[in-house]
């Protein structure tokens, strides 16, 4: 009789396989005790299925997209800065005065505050823009009014006939002495045509600049290569910051036109904020900065909040004079901003905006272009539709990204038969704002999607604006959505074929894997 281990050594593949086959069993009882720390146990669930059907495939897979945490000294940076900011509005926080919130959002701002650091601020004054190549003029105009430095960071940013000028300002400034500072996501920016011409450029201004979250270990660190920067904003001279949806490229991202969608056209939106609230989006900027160089970006001469509110201050007054300037806009918002991203350790714009959702007494309106939300989302917003609150959820017609965009729709018929009204933005446009109204009295808006990816893996950054005021002027956006929308109902997503949801369906399952 032939015992297993004489046959082993007579053939030395049954050796192997039997080896192969101990050590795949080892790493999946390992993975099955040590997988779930910290993870939602559906995420858990689809890598253990991954490293058990697919093995060593699986387990490199893990290693490689199987944790959202940045490297340890990025992380540390992090820490180390939001305690900077912290000692610094807590110096000033009463010496501005701080109106309060709405009673019944009061516990939004402390949570805000809390979370980033950052408090809500009052004197504030915004713009919104979202005719998309108006929107990169006026900001090369303020470069042009810089006098000290200029921040910015995109995630996608491109060298062509639209951003052309942009740059020039740059260039201008730079020969003013103005001090420019350039950040932009390495994955977010490289795949677009004209990559070497963007750097080439950068270096022909003379500005310092930097690739953020570069996928290369010896530049950046071990991380997972889609963890991103997603942030749009710019920043002169801390008096006036920019922010929003809108990346510094062309409409149309140069994608080629399509036989069945022509050439698709991003719908954008991003508010110019002059006030404190500048520096709280420079603070933002000097975050990013001091995470990805280790220098500390100062300028010496940078305003301070005690500034602004000496500034608020006078304005307040010149408002009230009886022979003031009736075609000035004196209306001041009571703003805060919410950073969020791998570098901290919650998931604070995911927070935020669940803890709004299960807040609202009367309306909702959501804007998101890639609408893939978690469980406690998905049922912070059915179980406002079934205590009576009013949501409007707007997303485009047909996405660009085409697991994203079926992934989105296998919420469809939950959310209509829960009471959502879906308004599809019409064909070729991809409305690709971000942004949320609770009741027209809070305003959330800025880069962050409702969707896994935004939630854990993206820095991102958002806005939150206090009061009726502003929530009555955001009106026109939204009515803006309706027109160019067509409103999707129950029986229409329900005649699709079944081969439609099956695809809806498996790529849904792709959003789990975090």
């Amino acid at each position: 009789m032939i015992g297993p281990f004489t046959l082993l050594s007579s053939n030395p593949s049954y050796f192997v396989v039997a080896s192969l086959y101990i050590v795949n069993l080892a790493i999946v009882v390992v993975t099955l005790f040590t997988i779930g720390n910290n993870r939602r146990p559906t995420t858990a669930v689809a890598w253990l299925l991954a490293i058990s059907l697919i093995p060593y495939v699986g387990l490199l897979l893990f290693l490689l997209f199987g944790t959202n945490r940045l490297p340890k000294f990025r992380r540390n940076r992090q820490a180390e800065f939001d305690k900077i900011i912290r000692q610094a509005t807590d110096e000033v926080q009463d010496s501005l005065g701080l109106t309060p919130v709405p009673e019944q959002y009061q516990p939004i701002s402390a949570l805000a505050h809390e979370l980033t650091s950052i408090p809500h601020l009052p004197g504030n004054r915004i713009q919104i823009h979202d005719i998309y190549n108006d929107t990169i003029d006026e900001m090369s105009a303020e470069i042009d009014r810089a006098h000290s430095y200029v921040h910015l960071t995109f995630y996608a940013m491109g060298y062509d006939g639209v951003t052309e000028g942009f740059f020039d300002a740059l260039e201008r400034a730079v020969e003013r002495g103005v001090r420019v500072r350039v950040l932009y996501d390495q994955v977010g920016s490289f795949r677009y045509p004209g990559y070497r011409k963007l750097k080439r450029r950068l270096n022909e201004i003379g500005c310092d600049w930097h690739r953020l979250y570069s996928i290369w270990p010896w530049e950046g660190g071990w991380q997972r290569i889609d963890l991103r920067n997603h942030r749009k904003l710019l920043v002169v001279d801390g008096r006036v910051g920019w922010m929003g949806s809108q990346n510094l490229i062309s409409r149309d991202y140069h994608r080629k036109p399509t036989r069945r969608f022509g050439s698709l056209q991003w719908q954008d939106l991003m508010v110019r904020v002059a006030g404190p609230m500048a520096l709280g989006l420079d603070a933002v900027f000097r975050s990013d900065w001091y995470v990805e160089t280790g220098e500390l970006a100062d300028d010496g001469d940078d305003p301070t909040l005690q500034d602004y509110a000496r500034h608020y201050e006078q304005e307040l007054a010149a408002s009230e004079d009886e022979g003031a300037d009736t075609s000035v806009d004196y209306t001041r918002y009571d703003c805060q901003l919410v950073p969020s991203g791998p570098g901290y350790e919650h998931e604070n714009n995911l927070r935020i905006f669940t803890q709004l959702l299960y807040m609202a007494r009367h309306r909702v309106v959501i804007a998101s272009p890639y609408f893939a939300p978690d469980d406690s989302m998905r049922y912070a917003i059915t179980t406002a539709v079934q205590r009576g609150v009013e949501v409007h959820l707007h997303v485009s017609e047909h996405g660009d990204q085409f697991f994203t965009q079926h992934a989105q729709q296998s919420y469809y018929e939950e959310l209509l038969r829960a009471g959502v009204r879906i308004w599809l933005y019409r064909t070729p446009y991809i409305l690709h704002a971000k942004h949320m109204t609770v009741d027209d009295e809070v305003t959330i808006l800025g880069s962050s999607n409702m969707d896994m990816r935004s939630f854990t893996l993206n820095a991102e950054v958002m806005l939150i604006v206090y009061g009726r005021d502003f929530a009555r002027r955001f009106e026109w956006v939204e009515h803006s959505y309706r027109v160019n929308s067509r409103e999707l109902t129950l029986e229409e997503w329900m005649s699709r074929s079944r081969l439609a949801f099956a695809l809806d369906d498996l790529c849904r399952l792709t959003s789990v894997v975090q």
